[in-house]
């Protein structure tokens, strides 16, 4: 068996795990959720090319100035293909948090995610709490609601 036969087997044996894995599991070059426990982290998904993340992006940064010392940590990752769209999209943002790429996709698949952007809470053991598919301005104030009630939650 080939060294290229050897890894495909080997990723295709980690996607299992991870499709059968709880959500705190999951890791996709170098994210590793389990690594934020007794953290509440904003998960989202965004591509270059949608038009909602435009307005989710600064509202992130946002919230992640106001929330970062009562323990949330906002994870963005891109879906996009090419990495360069992504990256040209990220000069014009200047995000703060950290961005991971799943240009296949296996980690939006892993979260079923449908909509650009799409969005998981998840509580600080690990449990996705609340979704927000799509990003609208009407919705900030619920979704802010929602952060500010996981960070009130002992761990």
């Amino acid at each position: 068996m080939s060294l290229s036969s050897r890894c495909c087997r080997a990723l295709l044996a980690a996607l299992l795990t991870l499709a059968l894995a709880p959500a705190r599991a999951v890791s996709l070059e170098g994210l590793n959720l389990e690594q934020y426990r007794g953290k509440v982290v904003l998960l989202d998904f965004w591509a270059s090319w949608c038009a909602p993340c435009l307005e989710s992006f600064p509202w992130m940064e946002r919230i992640q100035e106001k929330y970062s010392d009562r323990g949330l940590v906002v994870i963005a990752v891109n879906v996009d293909h090419e990495r360069r769209a992504a990256e040209r999209f990220l000069q014009a943002q200047q995000a703060s948090f950290p961005v991971f790429y799943d240009p296949q996709g296996q980690l939006a698949e892993r979260f079923h995610v449908n909509n650009m952007p799409s969005s998981f809470y998840i509580d600080r053991k690990g449990a996705v709490r609340y979704t927000h598919p799509g990003f609208r301005e009407s919705e900030r104030s619920q979704a802010e609601q929602q952060l500010s009630a996981l960070l009130a939650e002992t761990p």
